[in-house]
């Protein structure tokens, strides 16, 4: 099982400094995979947090970097053109040299929609059009589209992406995986969605493999990715808001997050995504520890 971990978001205010140095201790300690929130603007309440454009930040780690996967956890298709999430992609993707995993959703924070302009209505249906228009890019390289919400016109990818590019979708709801997982190669859920515990996850990856089976894919072909959140030492608390509510951390000695790896593991999942409170270097060095203890146990 591979193990990633998500850089800062909201949690604090963190410069590009901190974050190259966070990313730069993730690949060291020897994690497989760094990922990016891709949101724009919270609130809660009174308080407003802003994380940096995540598009910009998977180019520069592309460069800092040199052999962990990157990717967004996971795009909103309904922030860019569906072209031109291909053409970052492949961009990314090229300057990592084949590190990109493309993570997408259809998102779901209503705030950054009414921010910054972008159309918060009919999303699953928004989605399914960006979706056919982006995987259609990057494996093919060109595409004429004409749908409801897009219209794509003679549009060739040059420079071409990577064709064998993975694909992620993050979604529990039965019509976005009737959409994706005819095409994906891997499934993606956030920890509030599955109670942050490897039992929790079994009905959902039950669902997973109904839906594939039922739109004609093997489901092993598929491979099981979920987002844990840990709660270590120092812990500042997340950002959630009414509308996503957080769940019970994983917390505890290093034997006991080691060998809740091993439990995730047991249920099927191919890579953890840590979700850390805190999210510092130091943090990323303490469950450094845990991992290869895990792998150890292996």
């Amino acid at each position: 099982m591979k193990i990633g971990v998500q850089l800062p978001e909201v949690e604090r205010p963190v410069r590009w400094a901190e974050v190259r140095d966070i990313a730069m201790t993730i690949e060291a300690v020897g994690f497989d995979s760094i990922w990016v929130g891709d949101h724009l603007l919270y609130r809660d309440g009174d308080s407003s947090r802003g994380p940096w454009e995540a598009w910009s930040q998977l180019a520069a780690l592309g460069e800092v970097t040199k052999s962990v996967e990157l990717g967004p956890l996971v795009a909103a298709t309904s922030f860019h053109s569906p072209a031109m999430i291909a053409k970052k992609a492949a961009t990314v993707d090229a300057i990592s040299g084949g590190r990109l995993i493309l993570g997408l959703g259809a998102g779901w924070n209503a705030t950054e929609y009414r921010a910054f302009g972008f159309p918060y209505d009919n999303r699953v249906s928004r989605f399914e059009e960006a979706f056919t228009i982006i995987r259609t890019l990057i494996r093919e390289g060109s595409i004429d589209f004409v749908g409801d919400y897009y219209q794509i016109r003679e549009m060739e990818l040059i420079p071409e992406a990577r064709t064998d590019m993975a694909i992620m979708v993050g979604s529990n709801g039965p019509r976005m995986l009737e959409i994706t997982l005819p095409h994906v190669d891997l499934w993606n859920t956030w920890h509030v969605w599955f109670g942050n515990t490897p039992d929790g996850l079994v009905p959902l990856m039950k669902k997973v493999d109904d839906i594939a089976m039922k739109v004609g894919r093997d489901p092993g072909l598929v491979a099981r990715t979920a987002a844990v959140f840990i709660k270590l030492e120092g812990a500042i608390g997340r950002l959630a808001g009414s509308d996503r509510p957080d769940s019970v951390p994983l917390s505890g000695p290093i034997d006991r997050i080691a060998e809740e790896f091993v439990a995730y593991e047991r249920v099927g999942v191919d890579h953890l995504q840590l979700v850390l409170d805190p999210i510092t270097a130091q943090s990323v060095e303490t469950v450094g520890i845990a991992m290869k203890q895990y792998r150890s146990l292996g």
